[in-house]
């Protein structure tokens, strides 16, 4: 098995930056012909890929060219936002990508899509996915997803990588800010209106630091809610939870908008995204992802959120660098994108402002 990457960056977008990309990565792995590329562009590129697609093909001598275009994208050697630049991974000897046309419950399923080819119905089919999604800085396009060396008119794709052992982690790097989930006790669409008897915004309020406890200024990019499954009173520690970023407050009516549907009898707790909280989930992830794996893996694929990565850690992503300690040498490539999926709590979920991370271990 020989897995390698390759990155290439430049003032401007050309099929050129796909070619010096899988080129560098198929001369690490010593190889002339792959089975597969993983191949991820910067925003440059989303709207007319093929050309860099063909190139990527003609250097790695096959056609299985998979991946998408993104904000910002890596690998173990280093991380681009804001420039034209490609990032590849070459797959050989017995592993590949292989598309799925039928999966099956226990398939694991790397996970490519747009924002505008996401729904629950496709999130619910038999399989176990993980990936991110395809977009730019602003969430709204131009985005694009690939198989095959060509554009996936579905707008997403799903492969399996044959070969390989995987094991799937979320760290979604929030810090409670209550020791216990509070009941909702009255929900409507996407509001919580009311938790625990109470007006859901004074009950943030009063969670929150004292300095941050004026309503008409919250941080929402910073504060989110946190909805709880199975038993309450062990889920915060137990990292059962999907996290709903806020969108919205109404200081009149004392509701709490947020970006998934609350339901009354659900729980949850109110959190703030904070570094070191996310520095500290994404080592005990790693920890937990290992000893599942029972053993090094030979490769990596992550997908942190655009508002995880250098952004999130002052202009460093310390989620790579965690990574790569742990890991020394270990052959990563992923992309910053606008939501992750992840099989979490028995189905596949879509996480905002987290990191999803795949480790492949050879069978």
């Amino acid at each position: 098995m020989k897995v390698a990457t390759g990155l290439a960056t430049s003032h401007t977008a050309s099929d050129e930056l796909a070619y010096q990309a899988v080129s560098a990565a198929m001369g690490k792995a010593g190889i002339g012909i792959a089975t597969s590329v993983l191949l991820f562009l910067t925003p440059e590129f989303a709207r007319e890929p093929q050309p860099a697609l063909r190139a990527a093909a003609r250097v790695a001598n096959c056609t299985q060219i998979v991946g998408c275009s993104a904000a910002g994208i890596f690998t173990e050697e280093d991380w681009v936002l804001d420039t034209p630049a490609a990032a590849a991974m070459v797959f050989s000897d017995g592993v590949s990508l292989e598309p799925v046309h039928q999966s099956q419950d226990e398939d694991l399923l790397l996970t490519l899509t747009a924002p505008n080819a996401i729904h629950t119905e496709w999130l619910d089919k038999p399989g176990e996915r993980f990936g991110g999604v395809s977009g730019d800085a602003t969430g709204q396009g131009p985005f694009c997803v690939w198989n095959s060396s060509r554009v996936a008119q579905s707008g997403r794709i799903e492969v399996v990588i044959e070969g390989m052992r995987g094991v799937v982690g979320v760290s979604q790097g929030v810090r409670p800010l209550s020791l216990q989930p509070f009941e909702i006790t009255q929900a409507k669409d996407f509001d919580v209106l009311a938790i625990a008897g109470q007006p859901a915004l004074n009950v943030l309020t009063r969670e929150l630091p004292l300095e941050l406890r004026n309503q008409e200024k919250l941080p929402l990019h910073l504060v989110m809610a946190g909805i709880t499954y199975g038993d309450p009173a062990t889920a915060i520690a137990e990292g059962r939870f999907r996290s709903a970023p806020i969108i919205a407050v109404d200081p009149e009516k004392g509701t709490v908008t947020l970006s998934a549907r609350p339901v009354a009898g659900e729980y949850l707790f109110w959190a703030m995204r904070q570094s070191l909280a996310a520095e500290r989930d994404m080592r005990l992830m790693l920890e937990t992802l290992q000893q599942e794996l029972h053993g090094m893996p030979d490769f990596g694929l992550c997908f942190p959120c655009m508002g995880r990565g250098p952004y999130f850690y002052g202009g460093v992503d310390l989620d790579l660098q965690i990574i790569h300690k742990r890991f020394p040498g270990m052959p990563l490539i992923g992309f910053y994108g606008n939501g992750e999926i992840a099989p979490f709590n028995g189905s596949n979920q879509l996480f905002q402002y987290a990191a999803v991370l795949g480790l492949f271990r050879h069978v």
